[in-house]
C-alpha cells in the first residue's frame, strides 16, 4: 500500500528538511569520529606493522563488495606485493574544516612483476551536483605498468590520457554543452566494447571517475540549498531552479559510456567504511579459518592413516 501525505498536516518539504538535518547531524559525527579514532588508527598501525602479510590476509577476508571485482590476477599481485593499505580523511587532517566524507585510500607496494609503483594513491571528494544530489567523485590515477603486464588492457591509459584532453580544453566545464567525442574518447569507448565490464581487472578502479562535478559547482549548490533552508525557516520562497538543457541525460549517458570501472563509489566506500575501520576482525577471521584448514587437513591425514592400518590387517 503506498503511503500518501494527503490530509496529514505533514509536507513533502518538511520531510526533506529533517533528513537535511540528519544529514548535518551525521557529517559532525564523522568528523567527531576521526578525531576519537585517529589514535586508535595510528595505534593499530605500530602493531599491524609488526605482523607479516597483514593486509594481504585482510584483503582476503574481504566482502563481497570488494572481493567480487577481483580476478585471480589482481589477487596474485595483492596478495604477494600489498604491503599497507590505509584511508585518511584528507579534507578534514590536521585540524582542516573541508567536507569529512572525502576519504583517500593509499595502496603500498612491494617490488613485484607488473609495475613499477611503489604506491597508488586515489582520492574521492564527496560533492553536490548542481541538481542537488551527492556523490563521491575521482580522478584516474596513472600505474607504470611492465612491459606487458598492463591488467586493464590498456583501459587504464586510456581513460587517463581521455581525462587529461578534458581539463586541457574545458570540457569537464563546458560539458553540459553536447559535443561529439573526441578520437581518444572513441578510442576509450571502442576499448571498453571490446574489453567488456564483466571481467576487467580490479586495477580499473583507479580510473573510476564518477559524475564530473567540480568544485566550484559542488561549493555553489552546497550554498544554495544552505541558503533556501534558511529562506524556509524565514518563511521565504526558495531561490529558483536553474533551467536544464535538454541534451543533459544524452551528456550523462556519454559520461557512463566512458567509465571503465562503473562500481567505482560503492568500491571504494566498501573499503572506506567496512575493509579499513574492520581491518583487525577481518585478519582473525583469516586467522581462524587457516586453523580450520589445518585441523581438517589432519583429520584428513588421520582418517587415511587409520584406513592404511586396517588394510594392512
Amino acid at each position: 500500500m503506498a503511503a500518501s501525505l494527503e490530509d496529514t498536516g505533514v509536507t513533502y518539504g518538511e520531510l526533506a528538511d529533517l533528513e537535511a538535518e540528519f544529514e548535518d547531524v551525521e557529517t559532525e559525527i564523522i568528523r567527531k569520529q576521526f578525531e576519537m579514532t585517529k589514535p586508535l588508527y595510528e595505534k593499530r598501525e605500530r602493531l599491524v606493522s609488526q605482523i607479516p602479510n597483514f593486509w594481504p590476509l585482510v584483503l582476503e577476508q574481504a566482502p563481497p563488495d570488494i572481493d567480487e571485482w577481483i580476478q585471480p590476477t589482481d589477487s596474485a599481485v595483492l596478495l604477494m606485493s600489498l604491503t599497507r593499505l590505509s584511508v585518511s580523511h584528507f579534507e578534514i587532517e590536521n585540524g582542516g574544516n573541508g567536507e569529512p566524507r572525502s576519504v583517500s585510500i593509499r595502496w603500498e607496494f612491494n617490488e613485484n612483476d607488473y609495475f613499477e609503483d611503489r604506491v597508488l594513491e586515489k582520492k574521492f571528494w564527496y560533492r553536490r551536483s548542481p541538481e542537488g544530489y551527492t556523490a563521491l567523485v575521482s580522478e584516474p590515477v596513472e600505474i607504470r605498468w611492465k612491459e606487458g603486464k598492463d591488467l586493464t588492457n590498456g583501459l587504464l591509459s586510456l581513460v587517463k590520457a581521455v581525462w587529461d584532453e578534458e581539463q586541457q580544453n574545458g570540457v569537464t566545464a563546458n560539458k553540459k554543452e553536447k559535443k561529439p567525442l573526441t578520437a581518444k574518447q572513441q578510442a576509450l569507448k571502442a576499448k571498453i566494447e571490446e574489453v567488456g565490464l564483466g571481467g576487467q581487472s580490479f586495477f580499473c578502479w583507479f580510473g573510476y571517475i564518477g559524475d564530473r562535478i567540480s568544485a566550484e559547482e559542488s561549493a555553489a549548490a552546497s550554498a544554495k540549498e544552505a541558503e533556501n533552508r534558511a529562506r524556509k525557516r524565514a518563511g521565504q520562497p526558495a531561490l529558483p531552479e536553474a533551467e536544464e538543457k535538454e541534451d543533459e541525460d544524452d551528456e550523462d549517458d556519454d559520461d557512463d559510456e566512458l567509465e571503465i570501472f562503473p562500481a567505482g563509489e560503492e568500491v571504494a566506500i566498501a573499503i572506506s567504511d567496512d575493509l579499513w575501520p574492520g581491518a583487525l576482525k577481518y585478519f582473525i577471521h583469516a586467522q581462524e579459518d587457516d586453523e580450520i584448514s589445518d585441523r581438517e587437513f589432519e583429520e584428513m591425514m588421520d582418517q587415511d592413516s587409520d584406513e592404511d592400518d586396517e588394510m594392512e590387517e
